[in-house]
């Protein structure tokens, strides 16, 4: 029997892997990337915290020039595959699984972080914001909006970044449609204003995720593959005048893909829009339902044990207790999270937060 206690901690079928408990590391972009260049220091990171039952790394760029970071990693190049290859041997060879989230920011990536070269959305419409660059804070620009042709080219990027995860030894991959990043702009009509076929009606503004999630399982198989979305999320200037419905067409949707989860944020980073998200989608999704946003562990276990969702994500938690599932089995404090060290280049507030056991 599962109770509350013990639901977290169970083992679990995800896709085609078993995870040993129901906790699942966050994406979480941390800038150590230098130069987009995958690195010994986040092989580190990720080994340290590899008894979770799933890592998942931050959001990795599938083309050049889309940075909206300015040191978020790639895996569009040979020696960002061998980069990364220091990070799935690392946690590996501490037990552990990874996948890796794959990502386009769209109108998000400011030309001053990408050579100049504009930024690209389903539609000319910037967020309402400014972002850091090289030459501090600036506004968001105008992004080009694709055509038909360039889409098909992005989805070419995605397929070939699910070929050099392989190779690197990833086992999976999260597709990124969350966030108001590409994939989430093309969803939320907020963003989304073409009058193709890539805009209007649910169907046709999740086309550009259909033929991504297409190109992707066709490489992986759809049990190494998840989905994260945001349906709620406000960040990048999102909305969408119908998220329940939305979320609820992409459940259905995903269904036809058996995948290895779905990865559910259920709310809003600034408490903007406002529903109960995760139980549209447990209504009508048949799959594994990974949710994310502010479970403590307990609520996580009684979550999983209520069948309200299979596996729950952690962001910061993780992020400052390498030892995260040890601390959660014996009932243990936490180490509070320095926001200060979220994105600084090096191991402080990295590598170096502290054990149970010291």
């Amino acid at each position: 029997m599962t109770t509350a206690k013990n639901a977290l901690l169970s083992s679990v079928t995800l896709g085609d892997l078993t995870l040993p408990n129901r906790i699942v590391m966050a994406p979480l972009t941390r800038t150590r990337a230098i130069g987009h260049q995958p690195n010994a220091l986040m092989a580190e990171y990720y080994s340290q915290r590899a008894s979770t039952g799933l890592l998942i790394t931050e959001c990795t760029m599938v083309s050049a020039n889309t940075s909206s970071f300015g040191n978020d990693p790639g895996i569009y190049s040979q020696e960002q595959i061998e980069g990364w290859k220091l990070t799935t041997n690392a946690v590996h060879k501490a037990d552990g699984r990874v996948f890796i989230q794959i990502w386009h920011a769209g109108r998000a990536a400011h030309p001053l972080l990408n050579g100049g070269k504009e930024a690209v959305a389903p539609s000319a419409i910037s967020i309402d914001d400014e972002t850091h660059t090289p030459e501090g804070k600036k506004p968001y620009t105008v992004p080009h909006a694709l055509t038909v042709s360039e889409i098909k080219t992005i989805v070419n990027d995605f397929r070939q970044a699910a070929l050099n995860a392989k190779e690197a030894g990833f086992d999976g991959v999260e597709i990124h449609g969350a966030n108001g990043y590409l994939i989430d702009q093309f969803l939320r009509d907020s963003a989304n204003q073409r009058t193709d076929e890539y805009g209007g009606s649910f169907e046709n503004r999740a086309r550009f995720l259909t033929e991504v999630l297409d190109a992707v399982t066709e490489v992986m198989g759809s049990g190494r593959v998840g989905l994260r979305l945001s349906p709620l999320n406000s960040f990048n200037s999102m909305k969408d005048s119908d998220p329940v419905g939305l979320v609820r067409y992409l459940a259905e949707l995903l269904n036809g893909y058996n995948l290895a989860y779905l990865h559910l944020m259920r709310a809003d980073f600034f408490g903007i829009q406002k529903a109960d998200v995760v139980p549209a989608v447990r209504e009508v999704y048949k799959g594994h339902l990974m949710v994310n946003m502010g479970y403590s562990p307990e609520e996580a276990s009684q979550v999983i044990a209520d069948k309200q969702a299979d596996s729950v994500a952690f962001g910061t938690g993780i992020l400052a207790n390498p030892d995260f599932v040890e601390r959660v089995k014996a009932g243990a404090d936490f180490n509070a999270p320095d926001q200060a060290t979220f994105y600084t280049p090096d191991g402080k507030g990295y590598t170096d937060y502290p054990l149970m056991s010291a």
